[in-house]
C-alpha cells in the first residue's frame, strides 16, 4: 500500500507567530486546544511555504512525512495523470481554515502576471472564501482612485480612507466568494473561513499601523512599494459586479465558486453523496457520517475534520449519519 492509496485524517497545522490575532475559533471548530496566540490560519494539506520561508508552512501527514515529497515521489498517484500532465506535481491549490480574531489590514494579492514578472512564480493568489461564521468584509473599491491617491493613504496609513473608498459586505455563514487577484480586501472581526487560493503566500499590505509587522519593510515583497502596488487593482466597481462575486449558497448542494474553475474548484456535499476520484481537501462543516473511499477503509466524519483525499483512493461515498455537511475543496480541472 502506497500513502497515495487511500485517505489521510489531518489535525491542524498552524504556523506560529502571524502578525494578526486568531485560533479560538479554529480551536472550537475542530474540537482542539490548547489556543495558541497569533495563529490565525490552518494551512491545510499545503505544500507551499510561508513566504521568505524555505519549510515553515508545509504540511507532514500523520507518519511525520512531508505531503510535498510524497506527491513529488508518486505525482500520478496523488493528483492523476490527467492534472500531472497540465500541472506537473504541483497540487495547483492551498486550501485554509482562516480565524480573524481581529479585522485583517487593508491588502492586495498579485496576479499570474505580475507574479511571473517580478518574483518568477508560476501562480499568483487569486482566492475564495467560504464562510462558517458570519463576518463583515471590505471589497474592491467603490470608485477610480489614482496612484498618486494610494500611495499617499499607505504612506501615511489612512485606514479610514482606504475603508471608506471599498464596498463593505455583511456576510452571512455559508456564504462563497470569490475574490481576484489585483482586488484590495479586508476580512472582518469574528470571521471564520475555509479559504482556497492560488498555492502562494503573497500579499502586498496596504495597512500595517496597530499591527504586530514592520510594514514599511515587510509589506512589498521585498520590490518596494512603487512596484508592489502595481499589482493593485485601482478601478471602481460597482456594487452590483461586487455582488455577483458573492454566492449566498448555505441551503445548496453541489457547485460553489463557479467563475472560479481556473483557479480551483469547490462543493457542498451534503447527506449520503458521491464523488469522483480526484485530490482533494474534505472538510467537514457539520454533522456526523462516514467517508467511504474507493480504496482504504471507511473513515467516521464528524464537524471540524479535514481529511486529504489522494487521486488513487479512487471514488468517494459520504453516508449520512445526521446532518452531514462536507466542502470538497479541489484544484483547477486537468
Amino acid at each position: 500500500m502506497t500513502a497515495a492509496s487511500h485517505p489521510w485524517i489531518l489535525t491542524a497545522h498552524q504556523p506560529p507567530d502571524r502578525f494578526y490575532a486568531g485560533g479560538e475559533r479554529i480551536a472550537a471548530f475542530r474540537g482542539a486546544g490548547p489556543v495558541r496566540p497569533h495563529t490565525p490560519e490552518d494551512w491545510v494539506a499545503s505544500v507551499t511555504t510561508v513566504f521568505g520561508h524555505e519549510r515553515l508552512g508545509l504540511s507532514t501527514l500523520p507518519d511525520s512525512t512531508l505531503l510535498a515529497d510524497v506527491v513529488r515521489a508518486d505525482p500520478d498517484g496523488w493528483l492523476g495523470a490527467d492534472h500531472v500532465a497540465r500541472y506537473g506535481d504541483d497540487p495547483a491549490v492551498l486550501v485554509k481554515l482562516l480565524d480573524a480574531g481581529q479585522r485583517l489590514p487593508v491588502h492586495v494579492h498579485p496576479d499570474v502576471a505580475f507574479a511571473q514578472h517580478h518574483l518568477g512564480l508560476g501562480h499568483g493568489k487569486t482566492e475564495a472564501w467560504i464562510f462558517l461564521e458570519p463576518a463583515p468584509v471590505w471589497l474592491g473599491f467603490m470608485r477610480d482612485v489614482s496612484r498618486d491617491e494610494v500611495r499617499s493613504w499607505v504612506s501615511g496609513q489612512d485606514v479610514d480612507a482606504m475603508l471608506s473608498a471599498m464596498h463593505r459586505l455583511q456576510l452571512a455563514a455559508g456564504d462563497a466568494v470569490l475574490v481576484p487577484a489585483g482586488t484590495p480586501h479586508a476580512i472582518g472581526q469574528g470571521a471564520l473561513i475555509v479559504e482556497l487560493q492560488e498555492p502562494t503566500d503573497l500579499s502586498v499590505l496596504m495597512e500595517w499601523k496597530d499591527f504586530a509587522i514592520d510594514g514599511e519593510r515587510d509589506g512589498h515583497l521585498g520590490l518596494g512599494f512603487d512596484v508592489a502596488l502595481e499589482a493593485l487593482d485601482r478601478r471602481g466597481r460597482d456594487l452590483i459586479e461586487v455582488a455577483s462575486w458573492r454566492e449566498s449558497s448555505a441551503e445548496d448542494d453541489g457547485a460553489l465558486l463557479p467563475g472560479a474553475g481556473d483557479f480551483f474548484r469547490a462543493e457542498r456535499l451534503r447527506g449520503d453523496a458521491s464523488g469522483d476520484a480526484g485530490y482533494s481537501v474534505l472538510v467537514v462543516e457539520r454533522g456526523v457520517g462516514a467517508l467511504v473511499p474507493g480504496q482504504g477503509q471507511a473513515i467516521p466524519l464528524q464537524r471540524g475534520m479535514t481529511i486529504l483525499t489522494p487521486h488513487a483512493a479512487g471514488d468517494l461515498t459520504l453516508v449520512d449519519h445526521g446532518e452531514l455537511e462536507v466542502l470538497r475543496c479541489r484544484p483547477p480541472a486537468a
